[in-house]
């Protein structure tokens, strides 16, 4: 999975190595929000959004609040190999 996943995230051309550096932090921990995802890749939050919105458009998170501000995001693909 961790190999498709990179695969994916091959698409964004510049932006891969901050996707990376989150995807890093998600197989650690699963659930980011924007300010999380700022700390770790040192952008303006206009930036970490976009890049957000395109790790959604792969299918890599998961918005799961609902909410229009302070959204969690949920690394799905990986969650779901330790639910029964």
């Amino acid at each position: 999975m961790q190999k498709e996943v990179e695969a994916k995230i091959q698409t964004l051309g510049s932006r891969t190595n901050n996707a990376q550096l989150i995807l890093n932090h998600l197989f650690q921990r699963p659930i980011i929000d924007a300010k999380k995802a700022k700390k770790l890749i040192n952008l303006s939050l206009p930036s970490v959004y976009k890049l957000i919105d395109e790790l959604e458009s792969l299918e890599i998170l998961t918005e799961i609040t609902g909410a229009k501000r302070g959204k969690i995001y949920l690394f799905r693909e990986y969650t779901k190999l330790f639910s029964t």
